[in-house]
């Protein structure tokens, strides 16, 4: 893609202490295009999504957003940016509806003088609107969550993550204890995601049917440090797995 990158990282580096969780990290995230990021336990995908999404900053090398150099004080800057994350315990509340949980923390009010009401009539509509865009309309909006099924709850979250219309999404293990059904529609809800012209990054386990179906690049991390980067279309789960766990340099370094 000849695209300008949306998200940029540049020798990103960052230490707890000494262990080195990661070294010289460079990513690009482009309009369009979702991104596979995998890596065996303790490769340091989670402190790259934590970067990302503002919640470290590194110790040395660039972050870029729009072709600018920024410096991210904390979550707060990413989603100023249009930096959404979506993570693997979805942050959802199973006592709320699906409208609660869409405005968790942003919830829409009147004027102070009226008692600050939350405006549920106009928080349902904005909910209704944005379950349509993604061909959710059988999500119940009055149901609590937690008696939703698995697939529902990632949908809900999903949703929650373009009502405020971001130009980023990054998603960790989104089908982590899905079915093959409920994972195979939210493939299809990040891949629209995308075709919309967001940039999404995706990190997951499951290499050989989710990553290798669902994403244009995959970018392999072992150890701290990027060690592949696959074009999705043309490598098998196989030689991604095999560039996870370092079982031939050559491959490892194919592009």
């Amino acid at each position: 893609m000849g695209t300008e990158p949306l998200l940029e990282l540049r020798n990103i580096s960052k230490a707890f202490g000494g262990v080195q969780a990661l070294k010289d990290v460079s990513l690009q995230i482009r309009p369009g295009e979702v991104v596979g990021l995998v890596g065996d336990n303790g490769a340091g995908k989670s402190s790259l999504i934590k970067t990302m999404s503002g919640i470290l900053r590194p110790d040395t090398g660039e972050f870029r957003f729009q072709g600018n150099a920024v410096d991210l004080k904390g979550p707060n800057d990413a989603k100023q940016l249009g930096i959404q994350t979506v993570y693997q315990d979805l942050a959802l509340c199973d006592n709320l509806d699906a409208v609660q949980n869409l405005f968790l923390g942003r919830e829409l009010v009147g004027p102070r003088v009226f008692g600050s009401r939350v405006k549920r009539a106009e928080a349902q509509k904005r909910s209704r609107e944005v379950l349509r865009r993604l061909r959710l309309d059988s999500i119940s909006l009055t149901r609590p969550v937690g008696a939703m099924s698995g697939g529902q709850r990632q949908n809900i979250a999903i949703a929650r993550s373009i009502l405020w219309k971001p130009n980023v999404v990054l998603f960790d293990e989104p089908t982590a204890a899905l079915s093959h059904t409920a994972a195979e529609q939210v493939g299809l809800l990040i891949r629209q995601l995308a075709d919309e012209g967001l940039g999404v990054l995706v990190v997951s386990h499951d290499i050989h049917q989710f990553v290798v179906e669902v994403t244009d690049r995959v970018v392999v991390l072992r150890l701290g440090r990027v060690v592949s980067e696959f074009e999705s279309k043309s490598v098998s789960g196989e030689t991604i797995v095999n560039a996870m766990v370092g079982g031939n340099e050559g491959v490892n370094s194919a592009r």
